[in-house]
């Protein structure tokens, strides 16, 4: 039974403007569980828009049990229908309290007050947040406001809920908690679930998905089938699981694989048919993290906390104690569960924030010791927020990386060259220089708010979240210019993520960071070799490292310190030269 008719739907968001979508049809069954794949600007976010009636078709019809989505008339029912939880939490918290703002859709529904206390409780649970009922939603990181905003669709009860990258700022753990409330509202009580996002892992966990390119549907096929057209998703500027693209490269090697192969398991599998059993050596204990090395720091933290709502009923201890020592031109890592310390850490290093205690160096040199010089000092470590594209504000995109500059009183030749500079190192074109910020695409946007604080030419980048949300085509851009910048610059960069594979593949070391402390510090190597630590401390491991963990385990491979699908395939293709000698 059809639960969602979408015939013959086009949008434009101005009555001259390019189509969004274009005579899109497709069906939603009752209950079902359904992921959209695309890359940005593909529509995904305004069909998400149009399926709860928050937009209206500028061609076609929309039926959602039955309504009309164009028929006011119906709008109330329609919202109590469908529930949709938006990437940025900020856009939907109401209140002030985290209990007060779940209440707030029950209590507009009439519910009795003891319903809503119980749904209150159950959507808290079920998002792992019930010790923060009663904190102030301002307080919150962005990863507990995204768990507190899923929560407060969570106790509508919906019969739809649609999920617009509800995950992109939560840790491993969090996704995986999302992801299993999902599929548990979805199987027991036939809640149709209708979900967009970058995450291959989300996307293979669902019984359906469809894929949208410019506004067209691409493909429309279970994940099996789906992720078996690897060559036609990368040509869609999308990417798939490392297992899959895997089997997918050694298949174009002449190696035969089935196709569709999504999960670690399912891969280990398929090489255990080919691959031989050897005789490996005794396990060596797993290096701990050795920390920086002795080395020139560019920043450094010396028993640094930083203590929210002192003297309140609120106060938090955002972190305690810290000392790390950064390296002068390295790539670091810091990742952490949701509200592990690592936005505050990064207001911090440019003296957006002052520690409680402690002391933060840059260059050897305390930050406060002459707070008067902070602008300079602002100057020397930029910093790009989890959403960057609140950094905008100017009429141009050129004025807008102008600014930093200008405030550093060069001259205008030189600024001039550092914005050119900057744009390329963003991927901005000399077209999109002369826009409006607000004309930009979300990964426009990003991009225009990175090249703004790089135009500054800072030693030290700090870069909280910078890819979350966007397609792998736009990640890719993304950190090609950041690698770039920091190649030729000798920069220093801290990478805030929650995505181990980003981490693995640029980072030089890694920090992590658990309820405000140093959890575990060293190389990409010898953090990834905790892999129970980083389980403990709610995070996870590339999906290729847990392939070769389970080769390890099956006599077919020593190596377990691999992070990333290129060396992987390296090392694969070694085995199976071997096996043919």
């Amino acid at each position: 039974m059809s639960f969602i008719e979408v015939d013959q739907l086009s949008f434009r968001y101005h009555p001259t403007g390019a189509p969004v979508l274009q005579n899109l049809t497709l069906s939603i069954e009752k209950g079902s569980y359904t992921a959209i794949l695309g890359h940005n600007g593909s529509g995904k976010s305004t069909l998400a828009k149009l399926l709860c009636g928050i937009l209206t078709p500028s061609e076609g019809k929309i039926t959602v049990d039955g309504m009309d989505t164009s028929d006011e008339s119906v709008s109330l029912r329609l919202r109590k229908t469908c529930g949709m939880i938006f990437q940025n939490p900020d856009n939907q918290l109401v209140a002030g309290m985290v209990e007060e703002d779940v209440a707030f859709a029950p209590e507009n529904l009439g519910l009795p007050r003891e319903e809503i206390r119980r749904r209150v409780d159950e959507a808290l649970e079920t998002v792992g947040m019930t010790a923060y009922a009663r904190h102030s939603t301002a307080k919150l990181s962005g990863g507990q406001k995204q768990r507190v905003a899923v929560a407060g669709v969570l106790a509508m009860l919906p019969d739809c809920i649609l999920f617009d990258e509800a995950t992109a700022m939560l840790d491993p753990t969090g996704r995986r908690d999302i992801m299993a409330a999902m599929k548990k509202l979805n199987r027991e009580k036939n809640i149709t679930v209708v979900t967009i996002t970058h995450y291959m892992a989300e996307a293979i966990e669902a019984d359906r998905v469809l894929v949208l390119d410019h506004g067209k549907l691409l493909m429309d096929g279970s994940p099996r089938d789906i992720f078996s057209h690897v060559a036609e998703l990368q040509k869609a500027s999308l990417s798939v699981p490392q297992v899959t693209e895997l089997l997918y490269l050694l298949g174009k090697d002449g190696y035969a694989f089935p196709k569709g192969i999504l999960h670690a398991m399912e891969a280990a599998d398929a090489l255990e048919a080919v691959l031989p059993k050897r005789a490996l050596p005794a396990d060596a204990k797993a290096p701990e993290p050795s920390g920086a090395p002795e080395t020139d720091a560019a920043l450094e933290l010396r028993d640094v906390t930083v203590v929210y709502g002192e003297k309140t009923p609120f106060r938090t201890e955002a972190l305690s104690r810290v000392s790390v020592r950064f390296p002068r031109g390295e790539v670091i890592g810091v990742i952490g569960h949701t509200g592990s310390g690592k936005s505050t850490l990064a207001t911090l290093l440019n003296g957006l924030r002052k520690p409680t205690e402690g002391t933060v160096l840059l260059g050897g040199v305390d930050l406060w010791k002459e707070p008067k010089q902070m602008r300079k000092i602002r100057s020397r470590v930029g910093l790009v927020f989890q959403y960057p594209e609140y950094q905008l504000f100017e009429e141009t995109v050129r004025a807008d990386i102008a600014f930093g500059p200008r405030n550093m009183a060069l001259p205008a030749e030189e600024i001039d060259r550092r914005v050119r500079d900057a744009a390329s190192f963003c991927g901005l074109s000399a077209e999109e220089l002369e826009k409006s910020p607000f004309e930009l695409s979300g990964g426009q946007k990003r991009r225009a708010a990175i090249a703004g604080v790089i135009a500054m030419e800072p030693e030290v980048l700090v870069l909280d979240e910078p890819a979350a949300g966007l397609d792998p085509k736009g990640r890719e851009e993304i950190f090609g210019g950041l690698m770039e910048y920091r190649e030729r610059r000798g920069a220093t960069l801290l990478l805030i993520s929650h995505s181990m594979e980003e981490v693995a593949r640029y980072a030089d070391r890694i920090l992590v960071l658990k309820n405000g402390r140093v959890y575990l510090y060293g190389t990409v190597g010898e953090v990834f070799g905790q892999a129970e630590k980083l389980f403990d401390a709610s995070l996870d491991l590339p999906q290729i490292t847990k392939l070769f963990l389970e080769l390890k385990k099956r006599s077919l491979c020593a190596e377990t310190d691999v992070y990333t699908v290129p060396y992987a395939k390296k090392r694969i293709g070694r085995l199976l030269e071997c096996s043919k000698t």
